[in-house]
């Protein structure tokens, strides 16, 4: 029987145990026993005996957080990690060697902006950044040596969006890997696979967690491209732990509908935004005034959570805003239940150049929500005054 994918993200276990349990156990153990000397010697020896040996290398628990992810994203197969970014790093570092040239988005986030232009230079790794706003562009910085096209769609913070599809048949051609953050979108909104994307990777401690409290990542795409990753990870160490497996394999049960639910309150939120004295400018997927809505509408089902506007004042109204805030977390998480209000310029995004914070599109009066399940009256209450104030 085929199911849909909001049945998958619930059913999809691991196989139940002689205990009868309806609710899948956590595995929290740090290593497995065997039944003879030969089949501890025969687990060792062959790199890709399914054999459970050490948390590290593979545990019940991780294996069906990854196995919901696969059936969501449409992938073969995958690698969870300890962190978002140790998923973004065991890509880069999995697929690229001295020598080798990577293009990506110049918007994207500030962790992974600070290992491609300072660590990975260091290992003779070149990088290229190009406009998301002018997907044209890219062709012209295809060099020989390009082996991987980094993209996040939507971007953070700025929720700027390219066409997948255009993308994925231009590294076709050329025979560049195509790897896409799909982290703001989840894969309840988007599935950069059926667009043409390689390898999509999340921080599952974003929407996927949905409540702020665990971290996590993962990478998923076809089996050959994964079992090169499986052995970075299995050997270099920034393996999930089974708890926070747990965890998020709970939290992809009510993936689908806390994103309608978050999309549902961010979409109202922009539009009541929309025209206010105290901002320049808003920007949301689904607001038709997105210089991507089209693509948006084409491979999104929902604009997802996180909404973006620009306040009058710069800096100092962006601050003067967030302390003004009395509902609202000031965090610099999202994803989250709770609706989270974050000044990019200020926090996530500060070590950049005033050079670097222009060409990635942090800007100085940028404000970032991060719209939470709370009742949309009450977000746009609390924003509202704190506009006021500002």
């Amino acid at each position: 029987m085929s199911y849909k994918p909001e049945t998958k993200a619930i059913r999809t276990q691991t196989g139940r145990t002689q205990e009868k349990e309806h609710s899948t156990p956590l595995f929290l153990t740090s290593s497995f026993v065997y039944d003879s000397a030969e089949d501890m010697a025969a687990a060792f020896a062959d790199d890709s005996l399914e054999v459970n040996i050490y948390s590290r290398f593979s545990n019940p628990t991780v294996d069906e957080f990854i196995d919901k992810i696969c059936v969501l994203e449409n992938a073969e197969d995958g690698i969870a990690t300890g962190t978002g970014m140790a998923a973004v790093f065991s890509t880069f570092m999995t697929f690229l060697a001295k020598g080798d040239h990577i293009i990506s988005a110049s918007a994207v986030f500030g962790s992974t902006h600070t290992i491609l232009t300072k660590y990975l230079p260091k290992w003779g790794i070149d990088y290229s950044y190009f406009d998301m706003n002018k997907p044209e562009s890219i062709e012209a910085l295809i060099k020989p040596n390009t082996k991987m096209l980094y993209v996040e769609t939507p971007s953070n913070p700025g929720l700027d969006i390219i066409d997948i599809e255009y993308v994925a048949k231009l590294c076709k051609q050329h025979n560049i890997l195509l790897v896409v953050d799909n982290c703001f979108a989840t894969p309840a909104v988007q599935q950069p696979i059926n667009f043409g994307a390689d390898l999509v990777l999340h921080s599952a401690t974003k929407f996927i967690d949905g409540q702020g409290r665990v971290l996590g990542g993962v990478v998923v795409g076809r089996k050959e491209l994964i079992q090169p990753m499986y052995l970075f990870v299995r050997n270099t160490g920034p393996s999930m732990s089974p708890f926070n497996a747990w965890v998020l394999t709970k939290s992809l049960e009510t993936l689908y509908v806390r994103m309608d639910r978050h999309a549902n309150n961010a979409l109202k939120l922009a539009k009541a935004l929309e025209g206010h004295a105290k901002i320049t400018s808003v920007k949301y997927p689904f607001l038709e005034t997105h210089p991507q809505y089209a693509v948006a509408k084409k491979q999104m089902s929902n604009g997802g959570g996180i909404v973006t506007f620009e306040l009058k004042g710069g800096l100092e109204s962006g601050r003067k805003f967030l302390n003004a805030l009395q509902m609202l977390s000031m965090t610099n998480n999202l994803g989250d239940s709770r609706s989270i209000a974050s000044h990019p310029a200020s926090t996530t995004h500060s070590k950049l150049s005033a050079e670097e914070k222009a060409a990635v599109g942090i800007t100085p009066g940028l404000v970032r929500v991060s719209v939470g399940l709370e009742s949309i009256d009450d977000i746009v209450a609390d924003i509202m005054q704190a506009l006021e104030k500002c």
